[in-house]
């Protein structure tokens, strides 16, 4: 996984090109084409580069009004901030930095890479349930994935539950619906829970109870039969 603190410097050295990058995502940032042309105009000056609007005018061919227009519209934005520094000589001048672009590119690389990962971890749950089942899901078996995962169901518990199903010979999300819905009323919320559940539940058939002694509420075998 890229850590937050190096992607700036992942950008600034370069090893992404960051024009063509961010050519396919400006629209995501609700920048118009002028204002992403300009930034990959301070992009390319480098850092802390001396603000001279009037060399910007002649290098892009633009009307001095539209060249401040659009810096308003960027500082406004976030994407671009001009400070009083002192440069080498000793002297105070005006220097625009773009250190707001590097962040706002930052997150938006972060959140697809989130994104990224999300998907292929739904999409390797959805698979799994699939070869389980030795065939493809409908579109209603996908969504009842879904609800799981957005109810904070664990990709895991997911999994334990698919191998209850199966080892009881049941291939249907309804079993498995059942089986979530009764650990989870009975607070069984993770794998290392789910591992503990079925060491009781052993236990209780090794000492060989009468079948009426035995608590159901721990054996919970067939889940169908439990309405409660």
């Amino acid at each position: 996984m890229v850590k937050s603190s190096n992607l700036i410097d992942v950008f600034k050295n370069g090893n992404i090109v960051i024009p063509i990058y961010f050519l396919k995502n400006y629209k995501k940032f609700q920048l118009e084409a002028e204002e992403f042309i300009m930034l990959m105009y301070f992009y390319n000056c480098g850092d802390n580069c001396t603000f001279n609007p009037e060399r910007i005018c002649n290098d892009l061919g633009y009307e001095l009004s539209v060249v401040m227009e659009y810096i308003d519209s960027l500082t406004n934005k976030g994407f671009i901030s001009v400070d009083v520094k002192k440069n080498e000589k000793g002297y105070m001048e005006d220097i625009l930095t773009i250190d707001g672009f590097y962040n706002k590119l930052k997150l938006f690389v972060i959140e697809e890479i989130n994104e990224s990962s999300s998907v292929a971890t739904s999409s390797s749950i959805y698979d799994l349930i699939e070869e389980e089942f030795g065939r493809t899901l409908s579109s209603i078996e996908y969504e009842i994935i879904k609800a799981w995962l957005e109810n904070n169901i664990s990709e895991d518990l997911i999994k334990e539950a698919v191998k209850e199903a199966v080892f009881n010979g049941v291939s249907n999300l309804k079993y498995i619906d059942k089986i979530l819905y009764e650990w989870g009323k009975k607070g069984i919320n993770t794998v290392k829970d789910v591992e503990n559940n079925r060491m009781r539940r052993n236990a209780v058939r090794d000492r060989n109870l009468d079948k009426n002694d035995i608590d159901m509420d721990i054996v919970e075998w067939n889940w169908f039969d439990d309405d409660e």
